[in-house]
């Protein structure tokens, strides 16, 4: 299963309402896991972009938050995030500053349980706008997972060339990011 899921995510295809999706890059953790994720020298001739992922963290909690910077700058106090979430049973909605931009699965969970993660980026090369990111995901923990929607705004009107997705833990092996540009 997990082959046939990574395999969707490293593919490119598929029209798409607004444009099509073209492959940009991908990375998939080897063994021994991998802090973070980089894409770099991101061309600018798209509208927007695309990140698929499916991540396990080796943190000892449900739940660790996944971080994203823009430009190599760690400047996320400026950022500001919003998430609403919900786990079957009841819901949460919260907000703040910094860079939050998901909830991970950790190795308490279920074994071989990876988290999926869609990560739009508005308007990514407008030099006159802030940035958005949204992201829509969820994961399953043996009927105690969690599904959500949440967003960041990055106070930059410079065009993103980087884009680092990291957290206070490692990403193990087998996540697997997919970065895709979406024509305009």
């Amino acid at each position: 299963m997990l082959n046939t899921l990574a395999g969707i995510i490293a593919s490119s295809g598929g029209a798409a309402a607004g444009g099509d999706y073209e492959s940009i890059a991908t990375v998939t953790v080897g063994a021994g896991g991998s802090g973070g994720i980089t894409f770099s020298s991101i061309p600018s001739t798209y509208q927007h972009l695309q990140i698929r992922a499916f991540a396990r963290t080796n943190s000892p909690t449900n739940g660790e938050n996944t971080k994203i910077y823009v430009n190599g700058s760690s400047a996320s106090t400026n950022y500001a995030w919003h998430v609403l979430r919900g786990n079957g049973a009841s819901t949460a909605a919260a907000g703040g500053g910094g860079n939050y931009i998901i909830a991970n699965v950790g190795t308490t969970n279920v074994t071989s349980t990876f988290s999926a993660m869609i990560i739009d980026v508005l308007d990514y090369a407008n030099t006159n706008k802030n940035k958005t990111i949204r992201n829509l995901y969820g994961f399953d923990s043996n009927g105690a997972g969690y599904v959500g929607i949440n967003s960041v705004l990055v106070p930059t009107t410079s065009a993103i060339s980087q884009i680092d997705i990291f957290m206070d833990y490692n990403f193990t092996q087998y996540s697997s990011f997919a970065l895709y540009g979406i024509k305009g």
